[in-house]
């Protein structure tokens, strides 16, 4: 950006450095926030005090000397030439520290800067690090690069990491208990062990096979390497390379508020200290915002920090009862994007799938259910939620949501609309019993199914919601080829129903629009339940007596009325 002329003359500099903050955060807010934080960025930069706990696996003893230090470590990476606020070159040293680390950059740069954070703050705090960075050795002023590898407990800290700016913006309010002593509740920090397996699995550190099931973070093992880990972070959750952008964002508008009313502000600890009870467990949910690239990844981190909205939940199989009517019942007329969820085991008796193992697939759609006899929609993702996550969008588009296809270099390019010629987009199928029933030669299953063809679906829930059927993504042309099952092979997987959730995601406006819908229909199946017995007349003088009277009787002489 023409650098020999900005560095010769500052003002344009700092011209070009405005433009490109401006683009991340308002201007009067980045000045308001340095001429508050000037002196204490690391302070402003760190975390609210809070004590953390996790259920499985135990938070490492370093953890909370970890976030501690993440303010320094950001100020001091990005931020050392910073001078006073009154001065033209400190607000030039703000200006470029900002844009180092919230300037829009490729994916894999911002994760690298990340995991740079990650490193300095465990230096800093003495906790375990297999990272280190290495500058450029042309010292051109290049960003250098992040070398060796994480271990299993090593991934699971910086997840949480992570997690935490996500929780510290999300409820700047919100204070949990401070380990010296606080009144609060301490943060439960979600379960991100589904997270740590898919690294695992796709460096190939843990085999996709019956030991996911057992396996444990505080167990250990095989590491994996910085240039696999981010690879598997690109294409499963490319948006933890956001995390520190976001953070820091999150961080200057807390501080460019007023202080004292930001304080003021105290609502206990909205982030839930209970164990998840549903199938969308907070964790879960985190991982899934981190696949998206749409207003529903706010959605899912959101749920992620405080829990679902109970309002949301539109369907549960063991509240609701089990089967396609009953679900029929609860999702009909929801005009909005839902994600259903299924919890299954496999049957005994399966050669390529270890049975009596539990395991959670999920679909996520932007529209509507319908009852149709044929597959529709134009958009869905599958998505495998445990023990492993994987994330399988329509064929051609990653994770982040845009088209990639790769070229014959093994570079990617954007997609044209020749490359999705052939692609199928039987994304969902809803079929119920018609309530006219007429005879079919060849009758259409009845159930819920997702990619490859009718009485060939990829998924298939039967209509008792008793059996679920998994197939591989050989018999499928719309969803990216992947695993949902740990261990499975290229027979069809019968599994076993343990219980199903649909939740709604268009906000309570879509919600009171299927109560409206649902108000309509209740009308009008009560007047089509109502006879109006005016309508008919006498029996004595209805066609149907003299028709009954004459099959009875047909030789009785009968006397025509005049």
């Amino acid at each position: 950006m023409g650098a020999s002329t900005s560095t010769s003359n500052p003002s344009l500099e700092a011209q070009e450095q405005e433009t490109l903050a401006s683009a991340s955060l308002a201007l009067p807010l980045l000045r308001a926030a340095f001429s508050r934080s000037n002196g204490s960025l690391a302070e402003a930069l760190s975390p609210p005090p809070a004590a953390f706990r996790s259920d499985s696996p135990p938070v490492p003893p370093r953890f909370h000397d970890l976030v501690a230090r993440l303010g320094p470590a950001i100020a001091s990476l990005f931020f050392s030439d910073v001078g006073p606020a009154g001065d033209a070159a400190g607000w030039l040293g703000f200006l470029r520290g900002f844009n180092r680390c919230c300037a829009r950059v490729p994916a894999s740069q911002s994760l690298a800067l990340l995991l740079r954070v990650y490193a300095a703050a465990c230096a800093d705090a003495g906790a375990p690090c297999g990272l280190q960075f290495h500058p450029d050795e042309d010292g051109a002023g290049g960003e250098g690069k992040v070398v060796g590898e994480l271990a299993p407990g090593e991934i699971a800290v910086l997840l949480w990491m992570c997690w935490v700016m996500a929780w510290s913006g999300s409820a700047p309010g919100v204070s949990g208990g401070q380990e010296g002593g606080g009144k609060g509740e301490p943060v439960l920090l979600p379960d991100v062990t589904h997270l740590v397996l898919s690294a695992l699995v796709s460096a190939g550190a843990v085999a996709d096979d019956a030991g996911v099931w057992g396996w444990e973070v505080s167990r250990g093992g095989k590491g994996v390497k910085v240039q696999e880990f981010t690879s598997c972070v690109l294409s499963t959750a490319a948006g933890l390379g956001n995390c520190l952008s976001r953070y820091v964002q999150e961080r200057f508008r807390s501080c460019a508020a007023d202080p004292v009313e930001e304080r003021s502000v105290s609502t206990g600890n909205t982030s839930s200290c209970n164990p998840d009870v549903y199938l969308l467990t907070r964790g879960r949910a985190w991982a899934i915002s981190l696949s998206l690239r749409n207003t529903l990844s706010e959605k899912f981190l959101s749920a992620s920090v405080i829990g679902m909205d109970t309002e949301d939940l539109l369907y549960r199989s063991s509240v609701h009862g089990k089967g396609l009517s009953r679900f029929w019942s609860c999702v009909e007329g929801y005009k909005g994007p839902v994600l259903i969820l299924l919890s299954a085991f496999s049957r005994s008796g399966g050669d390529n799938v270890v049975t009596d193992q539990r395991w959670g697939i999920g679909i996520l759609t932007e529209e509507g259910l319908q009852n149709k006899d044929t597959f529709y929609g134009s958009s869905a993702s599958l998505c495998s939620t445990y023990p492993i996550f994987r994330m399988l969008p329509p064929s051609g588009m990653t994770c982040a949501g845009h088209f990639l296809f790769t070229t014959a270099d093994s570079s990617l390019r954007p997609y044209c609309a020749s490359d999705l010629a052939g692609k199928e987009k039987n994304f969902i199928y809803c079929h119920l019993h018609p309530q006219i029933r007429v005879y079919e030669a060849k009758p259409k299953p009845v159930g819920l199914g997702f990619g490859g063809t009718i009485g060939n679906e990829r998924i298939f829930l039967d209509e008792d919601f008793s059996k679920l059927t998994v197939r591989h993504h050989a018999v499928d042309k719309t969803y990216q080829h992947g695993s949902l099952i740990p261990n499975q092979g290229y027979l069809p997987v019968e599994a076993s129903v343990l219980d199903v959730e649909v939740w709604g995601l268009g906000g309570e406006a879509t919600r009171r629009q299927q109560d409206m819908y649902k108000k309509r229909e209740d009308i009008f199946s009560e007047q089509r339940r109502k006879v109006d017995l005016k309508t008919f007349g006498n029996w004595e003088d209805s066609p149907e007596k003299m028709m009954m009277d004459m099959i009875s009787d047909p030789n009785a002489v009968r006397r025509e009325d005049r």
